[in-house]
């Protein structure tokens, strides 16, 4: 049916009248059919990079390996063969300043970081005790120096009894008997004298220690340095009895010393007097400067591991440099300046065990090289001959992984199937 007739029908139907009791039912609409391209559309894409993906395996199956070479160029540099090791700071010289006798600490004029002089005030103990010991000690030599000015009139009258009992017995008017115990009583009284100036040099001994005693209640500074600590307080009584007290530390921080723990395995390429530097955590990038000049024989044994101290001193006019500051170590073996300067893993052995690198030509060619070696370390090497500055030096070659792959299987054998 055309078109036009089918319109025409439509539009009679509906200038039709509709009966009144008559109920006009919608028809149902018809289904609507899902349209399978969409679902091509996404498979498509996916097809396809399969397809693509397994003709990239497929082309670079047996392909021969590609090479990644990392080069550097040949530069002048400084180089050093240094022996590591870690320490730590402490002062040159230092000293405890203690209490000889007991007592009271009385008063403490100084504090941490106070700079003293040698022979300078730094605490007072209460001397109380001591003085009431030398009153008692003054007291008891004048008694002695008493008795002996008596014992001393007492000989001289034994002395002159004598005399007169010899004149009375050698006129027959007393017997020798008499004379014999005025003799006697002269030899007591001597020995009595004696007896009072011994007392008297113990007394004035102890009186002398007791002044001493008294002294000793004023600690000063035995040197010059810094107070970097004081373990005794204001009030404190302190004991000298047993072991005598410590009331501050006194350090010389003008000259710090490294002690730095060496293993044994590197202990003998110490020298005494080689150069020695340290750099701290605070400033890595700057070198304390020193010279070996100790080795302590006595090792110190940590987890089984034998370490050995060496010990070098640095200047420390600016103060920056503390006591127990950790510090990296190292003891300078060889060093040169202003050298032809290539990375240690370039340098590798030829067949008659003579050192070589592979050097990368203008052309991109590679070639090896013999040259000769200075100083090494595990960073770096010298090349005393066989380079020229700017060359270019290759310091590792890394092949793909794919044909690297391709290849360990071709030599042992084993065959990878196509993938499609």
């Amino acid at each position: 049916m055309s078109k036009a007739a089918k319109t025409i029908r439509d539009e009679a139907t509906a200038l039709k009248p509709t009966p009144a009791n008559v109920r006009v039912i919608p028809a149902a609409a018809p289904p609507v059919r899902r349209k399978r391209r969409s679902r091509l559309w996404i498979a498509v894409p996916v097809i396809l990079a399969v397809l693509g993906a397994g003709y990239y395996a497929w082309s670079q199956y047996g392909s021969e390996p590609t090479t990644a070479m990392i080069t550097q160029v040949v530069a002048r540099g400084d180089i050093e063969d240094n022996v590591t090791a870690v320490g730590t700071l402490d002062a040159i010289n230092s000293v405890d300043a203690g209490a000889q006798v007991s007592g009271q600490l009385k008063s403490l004029h100084v504090e941490i970081g106070d700079k003293v002089e040698a022979n300078q005030l730094v605490a007072e103990i209460d001397p109380a005790t001591i003085e009431n010991r030398i009153e008692i000690d003054q007291a008891e030599l004048a008694n002695l120096e008493a008795q002996l000015v008596s014992k001393k009139a007492q000989l001289v009258l034994k002395q002159a009894n004598i005399e007169r009992q010899r004149n009375l017995v050698a006129t027959n008017s007393v017997s020798q008997s008499t004379l014999d115990q005025a003799v006697a009583d002269h030899a007591a009284a001597g020995a009595d004298v004696k007896a009072i100036e011994a007392q008297i040099r113990k007394q004035k001994a102890t009186l002398a220690g007791d002044k001493v005693d008294l002294g000793y209640t004023k600690i000063y500074a035995p040197m010059a340095g810094t107070i970097v600590a004081n373990p005794a307080k204001e009030g404190q009584t302190l004991n000298a009895n047993q072991t005598t007290p410590t009331i501050v530390t006194i350090a010389d921080l003008s000259t710090m010393t490294v002690k730095a723990q060496v293993s044994e395995a590197d202990v003998g390429k110490l020298k005494m007097g080689m150069d020695a530097y340290f750099t701290l955590l605070g400033q890595p990038g700057k070198r304390f400067t020193g010279k070996l000049r100790q080795i302590q024989p006595m090792p110190d044994t940590e987890n089984n591991v034998v370490l050995y101290y060496a010990l070098f001193d640095v200047p420390n006019p600016t103060g920056e440099l503390m006591m127990s500051m950790s510090a990296q170590v190292f003891f300078v073996e060889a060093a040169a300046k202003d050298v032809l300067v290539v990375p240690s893993a370039a340098i590798h052995a030829n067949g008659e065990g003579r050192a070589q690198v592979t050097v990368v030509t203008p052309s991109g060619a590679t070639e090896n090289r013999a040259v000769e070696v200075g100083i090494r370390n595990r960073v770096s090497a010298e090349i005393v001959s066989g380079l020229e500055e700017g060359d270019r030096v290759v310091v590792d070659a890394a092949s793909a992984s794919t044909g690297d792959s391709a290849r360990g299987n071709r030599a042992r054998g084993i065959r990878m199937p196509p993938m499609f």
